[in-house]
């Protein structure tokens, strides 16, 4: 019995077309892609440039969304190659390469909900201390400790993945290198290291989520004993945004990632990459814009600003035309 030769340094892995993929429209992709990264770079935008909103809350926020940005751009333009192309195809190397992006930007994700949680903690259950200890050099250390867990993770998987040997002819049951599918192409008994993978998965995705469910455990506790209705709802308000949020990323992410390998299937996979690497990030600015005030109202300026600004460019291309026919 013939053995499989390992994959040769340069040789690519094979993507799905779009003639094996016909549920998917490479035109729908685009427009997905599109409304995710604007959306969140709107979400950006309208932090950045208002100074009202210069708080920790939103900090982590802006965060968040150049972490949705990443994300999706890490995997979409990938599988739109593929969707389109008969002969999809992406290099080790370029594989590799997507691979620590996504896995670098989901494990960011995943220490910045916990951070925005702790935060949440900290201005429901300790107000008088808020400013101090959620202070802009805090908030900085948090968000660059959740970018740099990321980046060591993702360097760490990565590494770890593709020292392994992959055996031809290594087509990809997936739209883009994600863990799972790349794991399956590798040659010989992996079984040991789909167990590290499932391990890295647990702590990296289980050690947040706890440390958020600590967080709203106690702001429960905390608004519970509170006398009024209003301060109930208000400081529950506050953090319904980020609930759905975390509920979105942790429930499509654990369903991926946690099941048990027998109950994998391809077509499942596929649906669920798009739902976390598309959806999810198209759904965050429209969450956090539709149930925030102060959001909604910097994007509402942002608008009328660019609007105003189109106004006068017209008039003065206008005024331009008519003083050189005078």
């Amino acid at each position: 019995m013939a053995t499989a030769k390992p994959l040769a340094q340069g040789r690519k892995f094979g993507l799905p077309s779009l003639i094996n993929s016909p549920g998917q429209s490479p035109l729908l992709l685009d427009l997905l892609k599109t409304a995710a990264s604007h959306g969140n770079a709107l979400i950006a935008l309208a932090i950045w440039t208002n100074s009202g909103l210069h708080m920790p809350m939103y900090f982590f926020l802006a965060n968040l969304s150049l972490l949705e940005i990443g994300y999706t751009c890490s995997v979409i333009p990938t599988m739109l190659q593929s969707l389109v192309s008969e002969a999809g195809g992406i290099s080790r190397e370029g594989c590799a390469m997507q691979m620590f992006f996504f896995t670098f930007f989901g494990i960011s994700e995943c220490c910045l909900l916990a951070a925005m949680a702790f935060d949440r903690y900290m201005a429901i259950c300790s107000p008088l201390h808020y400013a101090n200890r959620m202070s802009r050099g805090v908030c900085a250390q948090l968000a660059l400790v959740s970018w740099g867990v990321g980046c060591m993770v993702g360097l760490g998987q990565t590494n770890y993945i593709f020292s392994l040997n992959f055996c031809g002819p290594c087509e990809i049951d997936h739209f883009f290198c994600d863990l799972p599918p790349i794991l399956a192409l590798a040659c010989g008994d992996t079984t040991h290291n789909e167990a590290a993978v499932f391990v890295a998965a647990i702590l990296c995705i289980s050690s947040p989520f706890l440390l958020i469910v600590a967080s709203y455990g106690r702001i429960l506790a905390a608004v519970l004993i509170m006398p009024s209705p209003e301060s109930r709802h208000k400081a529950l308000s506050t953090c319904s945004s980020h609930l759905l949020v975390v509920t979105l990323f942790y429930g499509s992410g654990s369903v991926t990632y946690l099941r048990p390998k027998a109950n994998h299937s391809p077509g499942m996979d596929k649906l669920l990459a798009l739902f976390y690497t598309v959806v999810t990030s198209i759904l965050n600015p429209i969450i956090y814009s539709l149930r925030n005030k102060e959001i909604k109202a910097a994007l509402q300026r942002i608008l009328d600003s660019d609007i105003a600004l189109k106004g006068n460019s017209k008039e003065i291309e206008t005024y331009s035309v008519v003083t050189r026919d005078a």
